[in-house]
């Protein structure tokens, strides 16, 4: 769908919606445990709903409610295709949990996920004594197990999800595990997994991300969790106040451990106002300067970073940008190019991205390249924008934001469909 986006000044109340991140992570562990769990306030944008299909394929009974989740555990695979849509989560964490079952299984995917990497599973999953395959690198992957545990060394520089993946499997292993990563990156994403663990009752001993000591023959235990509000969807409306109004976002823990929380810290740095409450953020304009800022922990950030850039006068920069080569596109290229299109000086330099911010955008149209966190970035983008931003593709926020744009217009902004 294509539409135009127009923004003035921003204002209002906002609910953030659930983090799809730690709802694929609550449905994984209630599938693993003995008993029936309960996931309150869950997500159902489109990675939610992905992972809560491959639950019941790997032999979870799911009852789903507006306001909660009923899972009742246990792996019992009833089907040997799990789809996992486009969610690169599901992927890489079901690739491992599904290697646990001893049954031969079939991992697929749609769209963008097909051109995401996932060989980085064959070796580790062939040294815990599981067989695999992958289509050169690619989906569909195929496994069977069960994973047996051991020593093994992966590489974590390109994602944490599949480290997540083993993180879940290997307590159910025989043996003990020692996981060693190098160049650990998104340590806060793999906080997220350990949080989950523990509350479902695993244990796993890290020593400083480098290592993790697993022992096997863990029991999951059943449990209630409450998914909380998703400061990655949360972090666009928190730019276009700090760019041009007052918003506050309610559902927000101030002390999550989710990796976008940083968004606070670097509209601080570019000037924007910040107050906290309980569970809840307010934004307001403040006079913007350029900044500085390392996204290798929280690379979702980048494009609502690259908009709150666009609008700084001056030049800012934002670091570890390899991290958006294998997402649902190559986004550190597709915001650069963007960005280029709507008027902006953008260099993109190795593992960097030099933005010279005007403070203001021309009218294009704009392509979503079938990537989210683009489509929200070009539609909060229009907050600078003369005449507002034309967005092709804008059906692909539902895989993780589905009431983005009803959000969006009750901040104030106009979406115009063409």
């Amino acid at each position: 769908m294509r539409a135009r986006f127009e923004t003035g000044l921003v204002s209002g109340i906002i609910i953030a919606p659930p983090s799809k991140s730690m709802m694929q992570r609550a449905v994984a562990a209630a599938l693993l445990s003995e008993g029936r769990s309960v996931i309150r306030d869950p997500s159902f944008c489109d990675d939610s709903l992905a992972a809560l299909d491959i639950a019941e394929s790997l032999g979870a009974r799911i009852q789903r409610h507006n306001d909660r989740v009923v899972i009742d555990g246990g792996m019992h695979p009833v089907k040997s295709t799990l789809d996992c849509r486009e969610s690169g989560l599901s992927m890489r964490m079901f690739t491992a949990i599904a290697a646990m079952t001893g049954v031969k299984m079939k991992i697929e995917g749609t769209g963008s996920l097909r051109k995401r990497p996932a060989g980085m599973v064959e070796l580790p999953l062939r040294m815990l004594g599981a067989s695999v395959r992958t289509n050169g690198g690619f989906l569909p992957v195929e496994v069977r197990g069960p994973l047996l545990g051991g020593k093994i060394t992966i590489d974590g520089s390109l994602s944490s999800q599949f480290i997540s993946g083993l993180l879940f499997a290997l307590p159910l292993a025989a043996n003990d595990s020692v996981l060693t990563v190098e160049n650990p990156s998104s340590r806060p994403y793999i906080d997220m997994t350990l949080d989950v663990l523990c509350r479902f009752g695993i244990g796993i001993e890290n020593a400083g991300y480098n290592e993790f000591r697993i022992k096997g023959k863990q029991k999951y235990k059943a449990c209630e969790i409450r998914v909380e509000g998703d400061w990655s969807g949360a972090s666009f409306f928190l730019v276009m106040a700090a760019v041009s109004g007052n918003i506050t976002i309610r559902n927000l823990n101030i002390n999550s451990l989710q990796a976008d929380r940083r968004i606070i810290d670097v509209i601080k740095l570019a000037g924007g106002m910040i107050s906290t409450g309980e569970n809840e953020v307010t934004v307001s304009r403040g006079e913007l300067r350029p900044f500085e800022f390392d996204i290798s922990d929280c690379p979702d950030l980048a494009p609502p970073l690259a908009v709150l850039a666009a609008s700084c006068k001056g030049k800012s920069e934002l670091y570890g940008t390899r991290r958006l080569i294998a997402k649902e596109s190559s986004r550190g290229e597709n915001l650069a190019s963007s960005l280029r299109s709507l008027g902006v000086k953008v260099r993109n330099d190795d593992d960097r991205i030099i933005i010279e911010g005007t403070g203001s955008l021309s009218h294009k149209v704009i392509g979503s390249f079938g990537d989210h966190r683009m489509a929200m970035a070009m539609a909060s983008a229009s907050i600078i924008s003369e005449g507002g931003i034309t967005v092709d593709g804008t059906e692909c926020v539902n895989k993780s934001y589905p009431g983005f744009f009803d959000d969006f217009r009750m901040a104030g902004g106009n979406m115009i469909p063409m």
